[in-house]
């Protein structure tokens, strides 16, 4: 399959990129700086929040899947969101568990999102990133295309990275010290990118206007 990859050289992306290129799929990834292909991986040089970028690039070739983990602000993402679904036969958004609200119980797909139950003004009118997430889902959900599927993972790490100097760490770091009473909320990126494949492929159609939430 012919997969296109915005973001793809992050801390999650890079991962992902590695797994489907194993299995045979030709991929193409967006990245900043120049980059070199090896196998079926080739790397275009862009910024891919630039639509002068972007839009060629979508339109050059018959897209099977387009992976998005470029981070936007609500204005951004809607005047691209309706060319991503036009130029793929599924679009892959990155959205984050930030958007929900805090629950007594566990949090699943349909669990209450903050920008949905929140009475605070103050905060609803800022564009923080559990809102610019949740209002982007707000920009899929309205379209009459329906082949996205909606990926919201919690806190992430791997060989190289640790979320150490981020919002997180205050909240990790205390449950870490009280011994790790919620370890689900640790995903090592090798099974996080076991989950992006499984809403790729398992009956792909199945995960079109889907959102799923990954611990």
């Amino acid at each position: 399959m012919n997969i296109l990859v915005l973001g793809g050289t992050g801390a999650m992306g890079r991962h992902l990129v590695d797994l489907l290129a194993k299995e045979g799929h030709k991929l193409t990834v967006t990245s900043r700086r120049e980059r070199l292909g090896s196998g079926n991986i080739s790397y275009v040089k862009g910024n891919a929040k630039d639509l002068d970028f972007l839009r060629p690039l979508l339109l050059s070739e018959k897209w099977d899947a387009v992976i998005d983990f470029m981070v936007y602000v609500p204005q951004e993402f809607a005047q691209r969101a309706e060319l991503f679904l036009n130029s793929t036969k599924q679009y892959m958004f990155l959205s984050s568990a930030r958007v929900y609200a805090d629950s007594p119980t566990p949090i699943t797909e349909n669990s209450p999102r903050l920008l949905d139950i929140t009475k605070d003004n103050r905060f609803l009118s800022d564009e923080k990133y559990a809102l610019a997430k949740a209002r982007e889902e707000n920009i899929l959900f309205a379209s009459k295309n329906k082949n996205w599927t909606i990926i919201r993972p919690y806190v992430t790490y791997d060989e190289q990275r640790l979320q150490l100097g981020v919002l997180e760490k205050e909240i990790w770091l205390y449950r870490a010290l009280q011994g790790f009473k919620r370890k689900r909320d640790f995903i090592f990126q090798r099974y996080r990118r076991q989950n992006y494949h499984f809403n790729l492929w398992q009956g792909r159609r199945r995960s079109y206007g889907q959102t799923h939430w990954q611990s």
